[in-house]
């Protein structure tokens, strides 16, 4: 098994991150370096949480044969008191041969770093210039990283030296800037445009689930009914396993129960990694309770529940860290929307969030069960992780200072959490937040109804409609099919004679359709007064058949017939 898990988590980690890529981007309009890029990003960011625990039991075996190897009085783990016996280094089932993790770590590491410094920035800028030509877009992105990394350099001149700035790219198109500044919010406008018709339809589906959820919860039948069919198709298995009669025990009884289960759950969490944070530069006594889980299953090595307590942990600290990347809205410079709707500019970005905050992540997770030496303050061999990362040992005021009293921090974020501090600001500096009571609002939730009533009854005018067309041509089908081929024969003998008379009148020869088609057309328009023609007419000029802007996603800045070419 040796390095087997290693590449089952490798496989495991690819998939789960192209199933997140694909379903907030777009593979078939978005370029497919944006996709390439942000997949290896969101790759190798996750790689890192799902091996880290890997390495650690790994670490914890080779600790152990030291420990055997050396005597009591030589061993300065303040894990192992005595040298164990022999036949208690038991090999993890996971466990990963001397040589490969310092490889990887150094592979994962740097190639990040590359990403996040220097290829996304520079791919974030070329997708979004307004640009008409690939010059034009390279020259705005290395004006743009100019000025970005020259920022840096003149505040942190010690630390960050990357980009030199070069006086020749000052020079930019004076006769296109006024046509390349419109080009670029036309591109903004059209991806908004898209991604709030798509979120009025989430919003809408959520309300018709709920209001179903609302009146089956009385339903004698115990079987869930929908108020409209999904719009996507169902799949078989699981519509053949997941019956009306399962719904309804799910959306209707147990899945209530769930979340409230799942909410104690993620609090006795929440409470555990604060009172950690603020405890684990203690080594005697332990205070950290990840600490004492991994001390008292290293006792033993028992290596699956070392494992699973890692990954257990570091898996609800990158949901933390995560959920807030994939949640917040910084105006619409940052924004990730699901349903394929988000922009290569926002997809890069993240990639980017998600390179500079998992390292660091790691790093504390190392501290909050004392596998950083830095912490701990013995000469146990570190894992492979913390010997490739480093560690803060070089600066001493931030080892010792900084390092350790930063995260108790996460108690004031707490408090100003519980207590809607950051609503309250907000609301003395004038931006109102969605307050019950008040007048304003209740005239939003009034308007919000109505729109919601006046969607199902046009959905509902829609399905009668379809119900209906639907039965006149299980009815009248091939007697309108015989009609229509008179009529086109008719039409195609009236045509010829009309060409072989030129000179005479058109208006003489020509004859209408016939009363068959007459009729069909006034029944159609019996049957759905409102809608009749609402599929045919398209009030969007950005859905019209003529033109760059048919295609959904096909007016973005980076287009998939050539490499950065739009044009």
């Amino acid at each position: 098994m040796s390095g087997a898990a290693l590449g089952l988590e490798i496989v495991f980690v690819f998939f789960l991150a192209l199933f997140l890529l694909h379903r907030y981007g777009d593979f078939k309009k978005q370029h497919r370096l944006v996709i390439i890029a942000t997949l290896l990003a969101w790759y190798l960011c996750f790689l890192i949480v799902f091996i880290l625990p890997l390495d650690v039991s790994t670490t914890i075996y080779n600790r152990c044969k030291l420990a055997v190897n050396s005597s009591p009085a030589e061993s300065n783990s303040s894990f192992v008191t005595l040298a164990p016996s022999k036949q208690q280094c038991f090999k993890p089932w996971s466990y990963i041969p001397n040589g490969i993790m310092p490889i990887f770590w150094r592979v994962v590491y740097w190639t990040s770093q590359f990403l996040t410094w220097i290829l996304l920035p520079f791919m974030q800028s070329y997708a979004r210039s307004g640009g008409f030509s690939i010059t034009g877009k390279i020259k705005t992105a290395l004006i743009e990283n100019a000025i970005y990394y020259g920022t840096y350099l003149l505040i942190f001149g010690a630390f960050l030296i990357y980009v030199a700035v070069n006086p020749k790219l000052l020079g930019y198109y004076p006769s296109e800037k006024s046509l390349v500044k419109l080009h670029k919010q036309v591109i903004y406008s059209v991806q908004r445009h898209r991604r709030t018709q798509v979120q009025w339809q989430i919003l809408l589906e959520q309300a018709f689930y709920l209001e179903d959820v609302a009146k089956n919860e009385t339903s004698a039948t115990r079987q869930f009914v929908h108020t409209f069919q999904s719009q996507e198709p169902e799949n078989k298995i699981i519509q053949y396993f997941y019956t009306p009669t399962v719904e309804w025990y799910w959306e209707c009884l147990l899945r209530p129960w769930f979340y409230r289960v799942l909410a104690v759950v993620l609090a006795a969490f929440s409470v555990i990694v604060v009172w950690s944070e603020c405890t684990f530069f203690s080594t005697r006594p332990v205070l950290s309770l990840f600490a004492v889980f991994i001390q008292l299953a290293e006792k033993t090595y028992n290596y699956i529940y070392i494992e699973m307590a890692c990954f257990l942990t570091i898996f609800f600290l990158s949901i933390c860290v995560y959920s807030t990347v994939f949640r917040i809205r910084v105006f619409n410079y940052y924004y990730l929307a699901s349903h394929h709707q988000t922009d290569a500019y926002s997809l890069l970005f993240s990639g980017m969030l998600f390179c500079r905050l998992t390292p660091p992540l790691c790093l504390n997770f190392l501290g909050l069960t004392h596998m950083d030496a830095t912490i701990s303050h013995t000469d146990a061999q570190p894992t492979a992780y913390t010997s490739i990362m480093g560690s803060m040992k070089v600066l001493s005021f931030i080892a010792d200072g900084f390092y350790i009293y930063y995260p108790m921090l996460v108690v004031i974020l707490c408090i100003a959490t519980y207590f809607s501090l950051g609503t309250r600001c907000l609301n003395l500096l004038g931006f109102q937040q969605f307050m019950g009571d008040s007048e304003m609002t209740s005239d939003l939730i009034d308007e919000g109804k109505e729109l919601i009533r006046r969607e199902k009854r046009r959905r509902q005018r829609q399905e009668e409609g379809e119900n209906r067309r639907r039965e006149w041509k299980e009815r009248y089908g091939n007697r309108e099919d015989s009609t229509r081929n008179r009529v086109v024969h008719t039409e195609q003998k009236e045509s010829s004679f009309s060409e072989t008379n030129t000179n005479r009148p058109l208006s003489k020869y020509t004859r209408t359709n016939g009363r068959t088609e007459r009729d069909r057309i006034e029944l159609l328009q019996d049957a759905e007064p409102l809608d009749f023609n609402a599929d045919s007419i398209n009030d969007d000029p950005l859905e019209s058949d003529s033109g760059r802007y048919q295609p959904g996603g096909r007016y973005l800045s980076m287009s998939r017939s050539r490499i950065f070419e739009d044009v």
